[in-house]
């Protein structure tokens, strides 16, 4: 299961996503450049998924005794759920602050002059 939280860096909209895997590592936090069509996407699967969440949650009470997969709106929770990962994986990594003082200090020691 990942977390989404949503920042602004530098006006620019990112996402960071933990990702919880079953092996009991430490989660990863890795910022994606989010463009405006995705970020839009996002949001608009997130409250479809947030809606039907709900509606199922008000089905439920009638669907007693009969199996929670069976449900349709669950097929379609979980259809909205991986478009939304989809999108959000299709998204660059935003470059790490490791790797930017890398691409500095490479384009500054290739940007000195030479003296010989």
């Amino acid at each position: 299961m990942a977390t989404p939280t949503s920042n602004l860096v530098y006006g620019k909209p990112t996402v960071r996503m933990a990702i919880n895997v079953d092996t009991q590592q430490t989660a990863v936090f890795r910022t994606r450049h989010i463009s405006p069509d995705a970020g839009r996407a996002i949001e608009m699967l997130g409250h479809a998924i947030e809606y039907l969440a709900d509606e199922f949650a008000l089905d439920c009470m009638q669907w007693k005794g009969q199996p929670q997969n069976a449900h349709p709106a669950l097929a379609a929770i979980e259809m909205l759920k991986a478009k939304n990962r989809e999108v959000y994986y299709a998204c660059p990594f935003a470059p790490t602050l490791a790797h930017k003082l890398r691409t500095l200090l490479h384009w500054a020691l290739d940007s000195s002059p030479t003296t010989h």
